[in-house]
């Protein structure tokens, strides 16, 4: 890998996140479980979960650990869930927060595990929409950052489990 280049700065992020969350807030019940998915969506699920009460919102915070990528650049396009269901969902609105849609598989993978669990709403929520590479038609309710098709790293996103660290978003050339 020769270097990374940024995309989107930290400062560029803090702000879209705010405007994103008051957007949210301004949708969805006050008090909303927001499940994010692991690892990548870790960084962007804690700073959209402040702005969030900061726009008047109540939001609880779950996880849930999706596996398609494993070392590679590339999906391997088989999405499986690492662990459980948050339990006690039925009934109750749901934004499902991912760092990165790409292929569409995994959060509407996800989507779909909730939507069997009988969440009682549920709204999706992506950093980055890289609506180009989409091989499952999914709908992200609110987007952060719409992108071509790069590979990106940073703010949470990764490429082989490295540079999650990163305060900004950036291209791997």
């Amino acid at each position: 890998m020769s270097g990374i280049r940024v995309l989107f700065s930290a400062a560029e992020i803090a702000s879209r996140v705010e405007a994103l969350a008051a957007e949210i807030a301004r949708t969805v019940p006050t008090d909303i479980l927001m499940i994010g998915l692991l690892k990548g969506a870790a960084v962007f699920v804690a700073d959209l979960a402040r702005a969030l009460d900061r726009a008047g919102a109540r939001p609880e915070i779950e996880f849930m650990r999706l596996a398609s990528y494993g070392l590679a650049k590339e999906s391997s396009g088989a999405v499986q869930l690492v662990g459980d269901v948050p339990a006690g969902l039925a009934g109750r609105p749901v934004l499902l927060v991912d760092d990165i849609v790409d292929t569409g598989r995994s959060i509407a993978f996800a989507a779909a595990q909730l939507l069997q669990h009988g969440v009682g709403g549920l709204w999706t929520c992506a950093l980055i929409d890289k609506p180009q590479r989409r091989q499952v038609e999914v709908a992200i309710d609110f987007i952060g950052f719409s992108i071509g098709d790069v590979f990106v790293v940073g703010y949470g996103t990764d490429y082989a489990e490295k540079y999650r660290h990163l305060p900004y978003i950036g291209i791997v050339e």
